[in-house]
């Protein structure tokens, strides 16, 4: 079976049935071999807060040292988001896998009349997927209720019940007593249950089993967990105290709900793992969770929520309030089953409202929530398409303003492409650039602007992808979106291609082809167009004339054109290749004079290794080994650079003369990228798996590329929340950092495809285990680490970080056509 046809399988199942019950989850579990009992799993139920519960609880694991799957529910745009193992989704391939071998199962259960929904089917999915990863940890958000979720099918070591709220009373019970009851079934059998519920809801829960309760002092809880300001405008302060443990951290999830949803993760993360104070407080201000109260902008101020309730509006409307603006735009869709009437009454008061709809069945219509919107906005706009609405919001704002697109996570999910949206070039490489340009899906190549459900061979690709002056661009659409840039574009002779097959759920995989001057055309008549399709025009029009940005904080070298060529200068005992060299403070200063005369753009002070094995290094121990080196060297004339994965450090770097902060670790400290802001320093933003490297971890990428890119987008969001200002980021694809040889020589040689992210690219590939198969020189791997540099500065790569700098400076002028000449003597 291939992806497309296991994605379409696994989502054509029911989404609702009559039926309660977890027999038809455990069967299909049985099938698979009961995969839940190889794994300590979690469940996590709860009207409000579980989502967020579960996220952090992982995030605290995962500092730990654990392996956590997680399972959550819905995913933005794809089922694939809802199964994670290490933050990492569930691959297609494994997904294909695991529909194949599932079908026999649901085939038995038709005929008896049985077919599960969607949900169990995931559910039974994911337990498979954590099995197989053969993860530590699975947290699970329970679906509905409890006693009846699919995900009760498993037997807990440990459980949670956030909140409770009047929901669902047609399955659950009318009364507040009765839904806490039924979602109290989750309790483990040795452990007591945590929980988040007070009041009538937490008398109930106790009828049923033994619960530690979280909360604010005020309900005498036994973990009290309490929002205590505002330590920025991303982040609060949270204070949790227990018997006889407390953690005192920010948290990038905001309210005093989420304080105690924070207690709630940390007192089971205590049950679980048994993990310290120091960690929880980490892995809490590590958590991401998209989509809620997720800020996207300051200027303006613009916020994407997916509350879908009238209690998760008045808690919207809590933390607007305490910000400073003028006048409030709000974009707004819902459910048709939801109060929409009482959540828009909860909100604070709206100069412009926008009543809109995602692309989904179950989406009230606009009209009907303008009905609404106009008792309570100044004015009223309706605008069908999501997209649309947001730009209009965002244009319509004043800087002082505040943009809130919220009542609904399916407008989030649409709202958010706008920043998430990657316009990625395809060029021509050692592969087929029509290859590449088909990462994700495959297509229909008879018929200009077709669609495709089926995929064709690659070889079946167009012809007319050949050419002068063709210019090849992949990205992914809503359905509408997809068909509107077709038909513009083949208005004017260009090709649009267009597959759901292999793309994510909610959205189209689409392949432009044109000249310049088409792309020109259609840049112009998207800007005038609707559909929120004038941030695509934006992107066009960048990648057709790409302006540098002003350089500075460091990055200088790169504000001209050419691959700049930044020295390592390890100052450890350890590192790989130079461990040891220049780690007296006279010869690392020498080192760092000979990388001058050599040519070096960039100096790249490091003091711990990320190799494999190597040991971490303290603090201030590695404190003590780069700072002298930096304040040696910071008056030689170019950037330096710190190599560092911890923010104490990282300051400690900057403060001494330091430009820019190298980081390998994917921002593991939660602190960096708020040291990096402070400083208003520059940030090379690195895709890692671990560091040091697990040589034993393996990783299953769909496309090395793909996934890279996806991942690196979420942090550098995080990274521009926390301040960075998106002209001083770097970013690094990682070679060598979990991934396998061919897929490190991949990301170099498509190095051009990173452009999506509108960041200078570095390539880190010197002396790596990489080039163990093509070292034929005897030469530590010199002799290939110049070919990498060549394709590198041949594919667009602002900046290789290297050993040996002549050497590389050489090739990268040669590549570049800066070859001196008897005239330049």
């Amino acid at each position: 079976m291939k992806y497309h046809e296991a994605a379409d399988y696994l989502t054509s199942f029911q989404r609702r049935r009559p039926k309660l019950g977890i027999e038809t989850t455990a069967r299909m579990l049985s099938h698979f071999g009961d995969p839940h009992l190889d794994v300590d799993c979690v469940q996590i139920a709860g009207s409000n807060g579980k989502g967020s519960t579960a996220r952090m609880l992982e995030s605290v694991l995962r500092r730990a040292g654990v392996s956590v799957g997680l399972f959550t529910s819905p995913g933005l745009n794809d089922f694939r988001e809802q199964v994670r193992v290490d933050g990492r989704k569930v691959p297609k391939a494994k997904i294909a896998e695991y529909a194949a071998e599932l079908g026999p199962c649901v085939d038995r259960l038709r005929e008896d009349d049985d077919e599960p929904t969607h949900f169990e089917v995931l559910t039974a999915v994911a337990l498979r997927h954590f099995s197989e990863m053969d993860v530590d940890v699975a947290v699970l958000e329970v679906g509905i209720g409890g006693r009846y979720d699919a995900t009760s099918a498993v037997d807990p070591v440990a459980s949670a019940v956030t909140s409770v709220s009047l929901e669902h009373t047609e399955l659950l019970g009318d009364t507040i007593e009765e839904i806490a009851r039924d979602k109290a079934q989750v309790a483990p059998r040795d452990t007591p249950l945590v929980t988040g519920a007070d009041c009538a809801a937490l008398d109930a829960i106790r009828e049923v089993t033994d619960a530690i309760s979280v909360g604010s002092a005020e309900t005498d809880p036994d973990v009290v967990a309490a929002e205590i300001g505002m330590h920025s405008h991303v982040e609060s302060d949270i204070s949790i105290t227990g018997p006889d443990w407390s953690v005192e951290t920010q948290s990038p999830l905001l309210g005093a709900h989420q304080a105690t949803n924070a207690g709630v993760a940390a007192t089971l993360a205590r049950q679980i793992a048994d993990v310290d104070a120091t960690t929880i407080a980490e892995g809490l201000r590590s958590v991401l969770w998209p989509g809620r109260f997720e800020i996207m902008s300051t200027d303006p101020m613009t916020v994407l929520d997916g509350s879908h309730n009238p209690g998760a509006a008045e808690t919207i409307a809590d933390l607007v309030e305490r910000y400073d603006y003028d006048d409030l735009h709000l974009v707004f869709a819902a459910m048709s089953d939801k109060d929409y009437d009482e959540m828009v009454a909860s909100l604070p008061p709206v100069a412009t409202a926008y009543a809109t709809r995602p692309d989904l069945d179950r989406a009230e219509d606009p009209d009907a929530l303008a009905d609404t919107l106009a008792e309570y906005a100044a004015e009223v706009d309706v605008v069908p398409s999501v997209p649309e609405a947001t730009e209009r919001a965002i244009e319509s704002a004043d800087e002082d303003d505040f943009v809130l697109v919220t009542g609904s996570l399916y407008a989030v999910a649409e709202a958010r492409d706008r920043w998430t949206r990657r316009l990625v070039p395809v060029s021509r490489t050692r592969q087929s650039h029509v290859e590449n340009a088909f990462v994700g899906a495959t297509f229909d190549a008879d018929v200009s602007g077709a669609t495709a459900d089926e995929p064709q061979p690659v070889d079946a690709a167009p012809d007319t992808l050949e050419g002068i002056d063709r210019r090849v661009f992949r990205t992914y659409l809503r359905k509408e979106q997809a068909e509107r840039v077709a038909d513009h574009l083949s208005d004017i002779g260009g090709q649009c291609y267009r597959s759901t097959a292999g793309s994510p759920e909610k959205l189209v995989a689409t392949v432009l082809a044109g000249t310049t001057a088409q792309f020109r055309d259609l840049a112009r008549t998207l800007s005038a167009d609707g559909l929120g399709l004038r941030r695509l025009a934006t992107q066009l029009e960048d990648r057709l004339d790409p302006v540098e940005p002003p350089r500075e904080a460091g990055l200088e070298p790169l504000a001209t054109d050419g691959t700049a060529v930044m020295g390592i200068l390890n100052v450890t005992p350890d590192s790989f290749h130079d461990g040891g060299e220049y780690e007296a403070l006279d010869a690392a200063v020498d080192r760092a004079e000979a990388m001058i005369e050599d040519g070096v753009d960039i100096i790249d002070v490091g003091g711990e290794s990320t190799r494999p094995g190597a040991e971490p290094v303290p603090v201030d121990e590695e404190i003590d080994r780069v700072v002298p080196v930096i304040e040696e060297i910071a008056d030689l004339g170019v950037p330096i650079s710190i190599d560092t994965r911890k923010a104490a450090v990282a300051d400690a770097a900057l403060d001494a003369g330091a430009d820019i902060v190298n980081d390998v670790s994917q921002l593991a400290d939660p602190e960096m990228p708020f040291v990096v802001a402070a400083h208003d320093a520059s940030l090379v933003l690195m895709h890692s798996l671990t560091v040091p490297v697990d040589p034993d971890r393996t990783t299953t990428y769909d496309d090395v590329v793909e996934d890279v890119l996806d991942e690196l987008s979420e942090q550098l969001i995080r990274a521009q929340r926390a301040g960075i200002d998106g002209d001083k980021i770097v970013i690094d694809p990682g070679c060598g950092f979990g991934k396998s040889p061919a897929e490190s020589f991949e990301l170099i040689d498509r190095t051009a495809e990173f452009e999506a992210l509108d960041c200078p690219v570095l390539i880190g590939h010197s002396r790596k285990s990489m080039f163990e198969a093509v070292d034929y020189a005897d030469d530590d791997r010199l002799a290939p680490t110049l070919g990498g540099t060549a394709i590198a500065a041949d594919r667009g790569a602002a900046v290789v970080r290297v050993h040996d700098v002549a050497e590389n400076v050489a090739v990268a002028r040669a590549a570049e056509g800066r070859v001196e000449t008897d005239s330049d003597t």
